[in-house]
């Protein structure tokens, strides 16, 4: 008996199917998640298929299964790298890549390069205005009204500063558990 003798089985490979059109749908949300917040979605429509995989993945099969041009992949690819998000299982030119789980330093450095800035930014704003405002007390604008917006910024920077030291745990099984922890007190105490 030949390979070509061997029977397909027609319900294995829908089921395969069915299974990567909803790996790929995860990949599209968790794009769309990570374009909101200023991103390509190619970026994460790739570190997800990558993620989620169990073997390496090529380029070509990102491609693929993506329905993206190789070349959108490979710029994309290189970028992730640099990032630190995905790398090569090896020096060779076409060698498949592997998600790097470990993304909180990543998220950690966007957080302190961009959201703190943005933050400072307006915390240094309200602060020059509140100056201006003790200097002119009958001027239109209200006193109390800057002072609470500049708590309200300086408690967002004590919460970003809190986020952006957080350490989470290398490898697989503790970060799953560190992830299952966090959730059970966010829920709890976020009610």
């Amino acid at each position: 008996m030949h390979d070509d003798d061997v029977p397909l089985d027609i319900d294995a490979l829908a089921a395969t199917d069915r299974l990567e059109r909803r790996v790929v749908r995860v990949c599209d949300a968790v794009g769309q998640f990570i374009e909101y917040w200023g991103f390509k979605a190619i970026h994460g429509r790739i570190w997800t298929l990558l993620a989620l995989s169990r073997a390496p993945v090529t380029q070509v099969e990102v491609a693929r299964t993506l329905g993206v041009s190789r070349s959108l992949v490979s710029g994309a690819m290189a970028e992730l790298a640099g990032y630190g998000l995905v790398r090569a299982v090896d020096d060779h030119r076409n060698a498949p890549f592997v998600a790097v789980l470990d993304v909180w330093p990543t998220i950690s450095d966007v957080l302190r390069s961009r959201e703190w800035i943005l933050l400072e930014t307006a915390r240094l704003a309200l602060e020059a205005a509140l100056e201006e405002q003790k200097a002119q007390p009958g001027s239109p604008w209200d006193q109390e009204r800057l002072e609470l917006l500049l708590g309200m910024t300086e408690l967002a920077q004590t919460l970003l500063r809190l986020l952006i030291s957080v350490r989470t745990p290398r490898g697989l099984a503790p970060l799953a558990g560190w992830l299952k922890r966090a959730v059970f007190l966010a829920r709890r105490f976020g009610r």
